[in-house]
């Protein structure tokens, strides 16, 4: 693949329902899934989940979630950067209507999998909140569908909060081979949101192999970087503009697992 097909700008996956559209087709891979759908006051969205599971997250308001008998009412927030959501988690093989009396934005992150979990819904105050790395490499996590915190079968997604002028994702790591205790292949998607008007971050993706991906992107919000392969990181924020990216990751291996190898060049004093 090219960078430009790498590097998802705001708008160039827009369709009729979507502000954002990756599927495994879009990406050329074939678990890892990301859509936005953003809805004005008292909008709705219906869709069908397929064979893949989702879990909605609101990225600004709140809404509620209808499936399987089962209402969800979900808070929301005012902004990726005011704190933690809470969501809701629903099955293959549904369908699943998202209402906003208030409107706002919305994530649908998903994954193909294969065992069909029941619809839950995931409370704010149980996100278990990490703060990872220290000085210029400092940043949140927020795990709340981390592959410890919220049961899924295949779907890996966390939230990342980088304060403006830091470098997170880093030192760069990989998880692109199956290697049983040390490493595990996963697909990611990165969406970004800069904090501020004009806000800007960079995004690195270099090869752990001959041939492999290989990115330096300028990012904005409502971008999004696709990571086939390769080491990534950093994610370097704008001085003065905090920036937020939503990870979404699934693979192959019968284990759901976040295993990854770090750069053996840049561990020196960081993690």
């Amino acid at each position: 693949m090219t960078t430009n097909d790498l590097h998802l700008t705001k708008g160039s996956t827009a369709n009729a329902q979507y502000a954002l559209d990756i599927d495994p087709k879009r990406a050329g891979w074939a678990h890892s899934s990301l859509r936005i759908v953003e809805l004005a006051p008292g909008g709705t969205h219906l869709f069908t989940t397929g064979d893949s599971e989702w879990i909605v997250l609101p990225l600004q308001g709140g809404c509620t979630v209808r499936t399987e008998g089962n209402e969800f009412q979900i808070l929301g927030r005012e902004s990726v950067f005011s704190g933690v959501s809470d969501f809701a988690y629903v099955p293959r093989d549904a369908q699943v209507q998202i209402a906003s009396g208030a409107g706002g934005r919305f994530a649908l992150a998903g994954a193909k999998c294969e065992r069909r979990l029941p619809a839950r819904y995931g409370p704010a105050p149980e996100v278990p909140v990490e703060d990872r790395g220290s000085g210029t490499s400092a940043r949140q996590v927020r795990n709340f569908a981390s592959a410890s915190a919220f049961e899924c079968d295949k779907l890996i997604a966390v939230e990342v909060l980088t304060p403006g002028g830091n470098w997170s994702s880093y030192p760069p790591h990989k998880h692109d081979e199956h290697r049983p205790g040390e490493e595990s292949e996963l697909e990611e998607i990165y969406y970004f949101e800069i904090d501020g008007p004009n806000g800007i971050g960079y995004q690195r993706v270099f090869p752990s192999r001959e041939g492999g991906t290989d990115v330096l992107a300028e990012v904005r919000s409502g971008d999004a970087v696709l990571v086939p392969d390769g080491w990534h990181g950093p994610s370097i924020a704008q001085p003065g503009h905090d920036m937020y990216y939503l990870n979404v990751m699934a693979g192959p291996g019968a284990t759901r697992e976040w295993r990854i190898c770090f750069h053996p060049d840049h561990t020196e004093g960081y993690r």
